[in-house]
């Protein structure tokens, strides 16, 4: 028997969500009435099929099965946590980035003036969580010590927390973690899918705090030179899995846990497209999901000689279709503008 993957689509926005399923004509996503869908994908590492919620029924009984133990993760209730709210989403983690070389402001805010300026502002703007980091993670950056990482972002992340500036640490290296975690930090995010550090999941399992699992291929010095998949979607949906499985053997056995597809690390265009365009195949996983759409090289590809420094037009609008697929956290460098973009959308599409 083939392995089946349930992708929910065809959904609904706002007031006229509401109606629906109200009509009992679509389910609400994780229970929140405001974004619903009427219609599943059934994908099999050979065939995609679309149907109709109200054909399930006529499903072959093994099928039908799987894909009610899907709808139940993707229907079920998400528990707040790290200062996110799941009942209003997108929530916003903002970019503070304290390297010289990252790939769209190194050296912007190494000072400590300016980097804790710079949070509070992305703080008052809307962002949920700041998320702050000290070693560029971009195609072709090297490994930098643990000693300047930490360096880079100690009397920052001093000062933030002090303020009570709710905190997302972006780090691969264990021990940055502990010293984090220590201080106060409400989430780690790992770009390295927990891979990179041996003793990651140990610091994780002792503190039992929240943490993102990153898909990424290769490492950030050689993940852009030719990535590979057998089928993208599905090789990273099993990734998640198996990595899950793996957490849970070693004892890390809480649900606050949060899953990034990893957008521009090992991928190329087609493999970014394709999970940004089928991004709700992850939901059946159940757990919140998070996108870094924010400047990424998809967008200067895509726009062409329309491409810009900033790139605020190609992230607004990558980030309305991540809404509208129910992606719970967006990682974002331009806060009030794309928070603006999605307040003048809501407004339209309930008028």
């Amino acid at each position: 028997m083939p392995r089946y993957y349930t992708r929910v689509c065809n959904f609904y926005y706002g007031n006229h969500s509401k109606r629906l399923v109200n009509q009992k004509k679509s389910i609400p996503l994780n229970r929140i009435n405001e974004i619903s869908f009427d219609q599943i994908e059934i994908i099999t590492r050979n065939s995609k099929k679309k149907i109709s919620i109200n054909q399930l029924k006529h499903l072959p009984k093994l099928v039908r099965k799987k894909i009610n133990f899907d709808l139940k993760k993707i229907k079920s209730k998400k528990k707040n946590f790290a200062n996110l709210n799941f009942k209003k989403i997108p929530n916003i983690l903002g970019v503070l980035n304290l390297t010289p070389d990252s790939f769209s402001d190194g050296g912007k805010f190494n000072s400590k003036k300016k980097g804790v300026n710079h949070a509070i502002n992305l703080l008052n703007n809307g962002a949920n969580l700041i998320d702050v980091g000290g070693e560029s993670t971009r195609p072709g950056s090297k490994m930098i010590k643990e000693d300047l990482e930490w360096q880079r972002i100690n009397k920052i992340l001093k000062s933030l927390l002090k303020k009570k500036v709710p905190i997302s640490l972006d780090t691969r290296k264990s021990k940055i973690m502990s010293k984090g975690i220590n201080l106060g930090v409400k989430l780690i995010n790992d770009v390295s899918g927990l891979d990179f550090d041996s003793e990651t999941l140990n610091v994780l399992k002792k503190y039992k705090v929240p943490f993102v699992i990153q898909h990424s291929q290769g490492t950030p010095e050689n993940m852009q030179k030719n990535p590979k998949y057998k089928n993208e979607l599905l090789d990273i949906y099993d990734f998640f899995e198996n990595k899950i499985k793996l957490l849970r053997s070693k004892g890390i056995k809480h649900n606050k846990i949060i899953l990034d597809p990893g957008i521009g690390f090992g991928k190329n265009l087609k493999h970014n497209m394709s999970l940004i365009r089928n991004i709700s195949i992850f939901h059946s996983l159940g757990f919140p999901i998070l996108v870094g759409n924010s400047r990424k090289r998809f967008i200067k590809e895509l726009s062409g000689k329309n491409d810009s420094k900033f790139r605020n037009g190609g992230t607004i609008a990558s980030s309305i279709y991540l809404m509208m697929q129910g992606v719970q956290i967006l990682r974002i460098h331009d806060v009030n503008e794309t928070i603006q973009g999605i307040k003048i959308f809501k407004n339209i599409i309930n008028n």
